[in-house]
């Protein structure tokens, strides 16, 4: 039932005086006189009286032409340690007219300056809409107080007729007049009861009150939907737009007033946020009703309101112009005014494609700024590996070159031309840090005091590690992506990243054996007795390749277990802590990146990249689980990993002469040319006991010689020498995760058709979305114990961490996620969300989810 109007003043006044005890009251055009007589019961005889307020009895003192007269009445209610609580009523003035004798008191209590036509609009606002208010208090500002009460009463008492919208939308209580509007938009079910009750009218007055928009009163409610939407949406496109508007939109009535261009903004905002799966179709209609897909509109001059679809292939393409050009920085801001638009969550192979143009501006953008830093260094070698391994060095470069690159194997139809240029972007930086590295490398004798070199990792760092131990031995695993593993590992593991100087030439079967024990003691370069296997000498024992290895380490470290990562992943829980029990040292060896990058399938390379360190991290949580909680992790070498085959210029003919062994990157052997472009070092000045050889590009070149075009190892660049050593503390015992049952995904398709698709996810469970705490979640797609793909991005823009791969998921808020599959020869698979923390599993996908791509 509807408070009467005495009631409800009564009420806001009682809540102030709650708040602070002293409340002024300030009525210049004396509207509450006659409200304040029902109050005191009568007309005023003292200045001070008691009256009912709240159900609690509370001083009232009114003006009645002298301050100082009201301040001394009021003084005595007020002093002390416990004041009473006064109304100090000022009838006839307002703030500006408050004289020095209650400026004291005006500071100390709280003020109050109600509107009488506000505060009934507010009340009868609980019942009715905008326009049937309207409707009763025409003329409202002859209305009085008792005019007021009487309309509220016959309201109350059912003489007035009441909303019959609020009646057919949201029952009793009413709804706010915007979200009455927005729902009969988004739904049309509704217009029989509205015709059958006669509320056309009503929800005409509305709009033209909400909008400022006179919609013809005969017209069939599915014809007033559509010029409400055209008129809606039309004008929020063009307020947004920072050039004149396109001649199509001449024909769509402008907003009257600037308050109702507010309301054209606010609803439409509201329209795509609450009713997301409605706005597209409607915006659909009036974007081809329009014609604002063929306007010529610059896209620069969009604004940054994401009302039609069509305005995500305009940006996207400027942007690629932007990119093009080399215009880096402008394209990265631009990107991320958009981050957030609508239009990207409702398309994931659209987002997707903004999300490569993102990464593709600020590799760019990386590339121009490290660029610059290189052709300003200075130093000697050690510097330059300061300069490339210091948090914010220039091995965010690398990264942002492998997510860009690992990325597009999803997507068709990119625009070529911006790739070209970042692509070149980053290979000419890439050439000029490998040609200034290596002239600081010569210049310093091929001596580098910091960091280790590798030949020491065995001795320095996996012997000092507690037993037992897993030593993860990770083929082209580069600086750059052990950083990125160390940050995906669960949060309560200790860990600990370190550089370290791989053995030249940076080749695998230098650089593996450089990791076995008595590395550190005897190192050597050596061929077979008939020259034709090349690879490194320990002890007197020649180490060509991977056999020769395991035997080597196996009769020199008791208890050790050797295992390919691929079978780790694809043990049991039980068969693997059986495998691994009672051993001392666990040797995990990697060689994923390497033979896809090797075999010269660069498209299959990409995807391996993110693919390994994922499941590096599944591997080190396993074995935590099977009870060995200490592990190193490193590599051989590093990689140059570029987006495509190296430009005739950078080719290099072999030096010839006594070939021993031959790469992309490295000669080894005897005699022979030095090329152009390339610098020759004899074996001994790196310190081996060898009469051999060995010829490098100087740059990113590299020689007329077998292997891939695209990813190359065995040269001195920074890329390819320095190595991440990382230690982990695991623990190997884990309670039950507090956060189970707290990760819920939505809309999971029935069968993945695309290696791009998306999910909704929630928090899950009454404690936290109570609590009103966001959880921090790692989504990942598992197959047969393996990863197989992961989250590419989020809808809410700082959502999800690319570099760790976690999305935050706040209370009550659906957050939709787009999932890239980088396998393609899994036949399922399920979506499973981790607690990073601890590792804990906090969801699985009850069933196998079919995989067939190309089928829809």
């Amino acid at each position: 039932m509807m408070l009467s109007l005495h009631d409800y003043v009564a009420q806001q006044l009682a809540k102030k005086v709650a708040e602070r005890d002293v409340v002024v009251w300030y009525d210049k055009r004396s509207e509450f006189a006659a409200f304040v007589e029902e109050l005191r019961g009568g007309p005023r005889t003292e200045v001070v009286t008691t009256v009912q307020l709240g159900g609690r009895a509370v001083c009232l003192a009114e003006y009645a032409g002298s301050m100082y007269e009201l301040r001394f009445a009021v003084e005595p209610y007020i002093q002390g340690d416990r004041p009473e609580q006064v109304v100090v009523y000022l009838p006839g003035l307002g703030r500006d007219e408050l004289s020095y004798p209650l400026w004291e008191l005006d500071l100390a209590g709280t003020k109050w300056v109600p509107q009488l036509h506000q505060l009934t609009r507010q009340l009868l606002g609980r019942q009715h809409t905008v326009a049937a208010i309207d409707a009763m208090l025409a003329g409202d500002r002859k209305l009085t107080y008792t005019d007021l009460a009487s309309v509220v009463t016959a309201v109350g008492d059912g003489t007035a007729p009441p909303s019959v919208l609020k009646s057919i939308f949201t029952g009793p209580g009413g709804s706010a007049d915007d979200a009455l509007v927005l729902a009969w938009l988004a739904d049309e079910t509704r217009d029989i009861e509205i015709a059958e009750k006669s509320a056309q009218d009503e929800l005409c007055g509305l709009i033209d009150v909400s909008l400022g928009l006179d919609l013809p009163l005969d017209a069939e409610l599915p014809k007033l939907r559509a010029i409400t939407a055209r008129y809606l949406l039309a004008n929020e496109f063009r307020l947004g737009l920072s050039c004149p508007a396109p001649p199509t939109l001449d024909a769509v009535k402008r907003p009257p007033t600037a308050t109702a261009e507010q309301s054209v903004g606010r609803l439409a905002a509201a329209l795509r946020e609450r009713y997301a799966k409605a706005y597209p179709t409607l915006a659909d209609q009036v974007e081809r009703e329009l014609g604002l897909a063929t306007a010529q509109v610059p896209p620069g001059a969009l604004g940054s309101v994401d009302t039609f679809r069509c305005s995500g292939p305009a940006l996207l393409a400027y942007c690629a112009d932007l990119v093009a050009g080399s215009s880096f920085e402008a394209a990265v801001d631009l990107l991320a005014r958009y981050s957030d638009g609508f239009w990207l969550g409702v398309d994931p192979v659209h987002r997707a494609a903004w999300e490569a143009m993102r990464r593709m501006a600020e590799l760019g953008r990386l590339a121009t700024t490290v660029g610059a830093e290189v052709r300003a260094a200075a130093g000697d070698a050690q510097t330059w590996v300061g300069r490339y391994t210091t948090p914010g060095g220039w091995w965010r470069l690398d990264r942002a070159q492998r997510q860009l690159e690992a990325w597009l194997p999803q997507l068709d139809d990119l625009p070529e031309q911006p790739l070209v240029v970042v692509r070149r972007a980053y290979e000419d930086t890439c050439h000029l840090m490998a040609e200034g590295f290596t002239r600081a490398l010569e210049a310093s004798g091929w001596a580098v005091a910091e960091p280790s070199p590798q030949t020491r990792i065995f001795a320095d760092i996996v012997e000092t590690q507690p037993k037992p131990v897993a030593y993860f031995l990770v083929d082209a695993l580069r600086y750059e992506m052990g950083l990125e593993l160390a940050a995906k590992l669960p949060d309560d593991a200790e860990r600990a990243v370190r550089p370290a100087l791989a053995a030249l030439p940076s080749i695998t079967a230098i650089g593996m054996a450089a990791l076995q024990p008595s590395a550190a003691a005897s190192f050597a370069l050596a061929t077979d007795p008939s020259g034709k296997r090349f690879g490194a000498e320990i002890d007197g024992v020649f180490l060509p390749g991977l056999a020769e290895r395991k035997r080597f380490a196996a009769a020199r470290v008791p208890g050790l277990v050797d295992l390919d990562l691929n079978e780790l992943l694809s043990l049991t829980s039980s068969k693997l802590a059986k495998k691994v029990e009672g051993a001392r040292m666990v040797v995990v060896r990697s060689q994923e990146i390497d033979h896809a990058g090797e075999t010269g399938f660069t498209y299959h390379a990409r995807q391996v990249m993110d693919t390994v360190i994922d499941n590096l991290t599944q591997a080190i949580r396993r074995l935590a689980a099977a009870g060995i909680g200490h592990t190193v992790v490193t590599a051989d070498h590093g990689h140059l990993f570029f987006g495509s085959d190296r430009d005739e210029s950078m080719r290099i003919a072999a030096p010839g002469g006594e070939t021993v062994d031959l790469h992309r990157r490295c000669w080894v052997g005897r005699g022979g040319a030095t090329p152009p472009g390339t610098i020759r070092v004899k074996a001994a000045t790196l310190g081996y006991r060898s009469d051999l050889d060995l010829v490098f590009p100087r740059g990113a070149g590299v020689f007329r010689a077998g292997g891939d075009l695209a990813f190359h190892h065995g040269g001195p660049s920074l890329q390819e020498l320095i190595v991440p050593v990382l230690t982990v503390r695991s623990r190997t015992s884990r309670p039950a995760s507090a956060m189970a049952d707290q990760a819920i995904v939505c809309g999971l398709p029935d069968t993945i058709t695309n290696r791009i698709f998306q999910v909704t996810m929630k928090q899950g469970g009454s404690q936290l979305q109570l609590l009103g705490e966001s959880i921090t979640v790692q989504a990942v797609l598992m197959a047969d114990g393996r990863e197989v793909g992961a989250v590419g991005m989020a809808a809410r823009s700082g959502a999800f961490d690319v570099a760790t791969g976690r999305l935050t998921l706040e209370p009550n808020t659906e957050d939709t996620v787009v999932f890239r599959l980088f396998d393609d020869t899994v036949t399922t698979l399920r979506v499973v969300v981790l607690d990073p923390a601890t590792g804990a599993e906090l969801y699985r996908s009850p069933v196998d989810i079919p995989v067939r791509l190309g089928v829809s």
